[in-house]
């Protein structure tokens, strides 16, 4: 097993003032061609917040939980952080490895899911800042993806168990779940696990909970693309659309693509879905993402463990079985044309 001498949380980031709003979406749409009006759109909804996005401290909140669940497991590796779009970002903490004489990491993906956003861009990321570094820069592994790992699924079965036992027994019968995650092109999807993943999380959530097959349902929320170009649907709001012209009146949105309330979930579920929702007379209800719940941290410790243990068991549930420890070559294409796959 490789000798590993850190962690690193690899995440996406977000602003954490009004002036760091602009530059953070510029950063997350570089080379992507996005008209200057939509940047001001969104960063709207991050001024409604007072242009503080929460994901900063929640992963902060994750890195304090993750070194004290690794010390409780007897291994001793420093947990690094670095960020895709906004400070810190990767090649500053690359950087700072390579003073402390990291040779080698293993980064954890804060994504569960594999897509080319979720997964091989950041691995371009992790290259891109060893290339910047220069020669000290330390190897990195990344752990495999966790959609069905059973601290992670019992992690998202208690969030939304908390929602469904706040009901009385009618309401809890009836009442539908959408599960909702971040739309990505179809030519994106075409080319990965993306969907599959989380189709089966969510069985696996539903399932442990009681929720008949058919009362829930997968949706997709946050598309930012050009409008003629297909992405992964229904959208949450067509989907409350849909359900109110069917008859259905109650609601529980479990945002389970996403690991913590970041912007995405308070404005896309909390404002919007939440608004349309009073709009059709619907009860709404919005299950909390994992964010530190014990079971998501003890499940980033395990995965740890079994990289740095060849004896530690490999944990998973469902029928998909554990991902690959190191993607193949061609993994979760952008979709752009004549890019190779490797859908598996």
């Amino acid at each position: 097993m490789p000798d590993y001498e850190a962690v690193l949380l690899v995440g996406f980031g977000g602003p954490e003032s009004r002036d760091d709003v602009l530059p953070f979406l510029e950063n997350v749409t570089r080379g992507r061609r996005v008209p200057r009006e939509r940047l001001l759109e969104v960063a709207e909804h991050y001024y409604r917040f007072g242009g503080v996005s929460p994901l900063n401290d929640q992963v902060r909140a994750v890195k304090a939980c993750l070194e004290n669940d690794l010390a409780d497991r007897g291994i001793s590796l420093p947990v690094y952080w670095g960020n895709r779009n906004w400070h810190p970002l990767l090649a500053d903490t690359m950087a700072e490895m390579a003073v402390a004489g990291v040779k080698r990491a293993l980064a954890i993906v804060l994504s569960a899911y594999s897509s080319y956003s979720s997964c091989r861009q950041y691995l371009e990321n992790l290259d891109e800042a060893r290339r910047v570094v220069g020669r000290n820069a330390p190897q990195v592994d990344k752990t495999r993806a966790f959609f069905n790992h059973p601290g992670f699924v019992g992690a998202n079965v208690d969030c939304l168990r908390e929602e469904l036992n706040a009901l009385d027994e009618d309401s809890r019968r009836r009442v539908h779940v959408a599960f909702t995650a971040h739309s990505i092109p179809r030519v994106m999807a075409d080319g990965c696990c993306y969907e599959d993943q989380i189709n089966e999380t969510s069985r696996l959530v539903a399932e442990a909970c009681g929720v008949g097959s058919k009362r829930w349902q997968v949706v997709f929320q946050s598309r930012s693309g050009r409008p003629q170009d297909p992405w992964l649907g229904p959208d949450i709001l067509d989907h409350l659309r849909s359900l109110d012209a069917s008859g259905e009146d109650a609601v529980i949105v479990h945002p389970i693509g996403f690991l913590s309330d970041h912007l995405e979930v308070l404005f896309d579920l909390d404002v919007e879905a939440a608004g349309l929702a009073g709009e059709l007379q619907m009860t709404f209800r919005r299950a909390a993402t994992v964010g530190v719940h014990p079971g998501f941290v003890g499940m980033l410790g395990q995965l740890v463990e079994e990289r740095c243990n060849d004896s530690a068991e490999r944990l998973t549930c469902g029928e998909m079985g554990p991902g690959d420890d190191v993607c193949p070559i061609g993994c979760c294409p952008s979709g752009q044309p004549g890019e190779r796959t490797a859908k598996r």
